[in-house]
């Protein structure tokens, strides 16, 4: 997509769309001149907010290579955003060749692009359009069920997800749903930018950005981002920053700042 005109019909090429922004700071081709400005934004207000998405996805490739090599054969990646490089299913299957990947996302565009992506006949990852903040529904879709048996362990990954809704939708009720349908030994892996440590009026100035596109964030303290792990038993190294979270070997440590804008953990059942 390089400009306005070439958007299909039903969809608002001049309201930033979340997806699509977090796909244009990932080096994706897919966005539009309205998500490029509101990146700009973001990028422009300090020097690691170019890093921040990336960080991000560092952290989600590592938290699956980790379930995938303790025995995680099934995925449920909520709130999945565009596809990009080193997906869910690819990142599973290097480890685990049979492993089963549901990506689910409540955006059309996401779910035509998810599709497109995956159109090879891979019968072991499914693309679900839905809501996550509708539990039941997602958990009794057919392609949930065909590809997830809740009664073996799996992954759920709520990863850059839950800042996207409010308080008042009460996020770790969401969580929490999701966590009960899972067997003994499953995983949560969830990350969640954070206002801890970081300058309040910078918060403040990030959320206004995200307040002008289609999906309003909080940005939440540890303790509240904790919470969602009740019930679960955090792997170590706990809840961290993105970068601190089992770090590869060769992890940059210019890339920390940018880290800190988020903290992620993996608990298990």
């Amino acid at each position: 997509m390089t400009n306005d005109e070439q958007a299909p019909p039903g969809i608002d090429a001049r309201t930033p769309n979340m997806a699509r922004m977090y796909d244009y700071a990932l080096g994706g081709k897919d966005n539009f001149e309205s998500d490029r400005q509101a990146v700009g934004k973001l990028f422009a207000m300090s020097p690691e907010n170019r890093y921040v998405p990336l960080v991000n996805r560092q952290f989600l490739r590592r938290a699956v290579r980790f379930a995938a090599r303790r025995g995680i054969d099934q995925y449920l990646d909520l709130g999945a955003g565009l596809p990009s490089q080193g997906n869910v299913h690819e990142v599973a299957k290097r480890a685990r060749p049979r492993a089963r990947v549901v990506y689910v996302d409540n955006d059309p565009v996401v779910a035509v692009h998810a599709r497109a992506l995956l159109s090879g006949g891979d019968s072991s990852v499914a693309v679900v359009e839905g809501d996550i903040r509708d539990p039941e529904k997602i958990l009794g879709d057919a392609d949930v069920n065909r590809l997830i048996d809740f009664t073996l362990p799996a992954a759920v990954l709520l990863v850059s997800v839950l800042h996207g809704i409010a308080d008042d939708e009460n996020p770790a009720a969401v969580v929490r749903a999701f966590c009960e349908r899972l067997a003994p030994g499953s995983f949560l892996i969830l990350s969640h930018l954070t206002r801890e440590g970081q300058p309040p009026d910078l918060v403040r100035r990030k959320e206004e950005v995200f307040a002008r596109s289609n999906t309003v964030f909080s940005y939440r303290a540890r303790d509240e981002i904790l919470r969602y792990f009740d019930g679960l038993d955090l792997v170590e190294p706990g809840l961290t920053p993105v970068t601190a979270w089992r770090p590869d070997e060769d992890a940059l440590p210019e890339l920390e700042a940018a880290g800190a804008w988020w903290l992620g953990g993996v608990g298990r059942r």
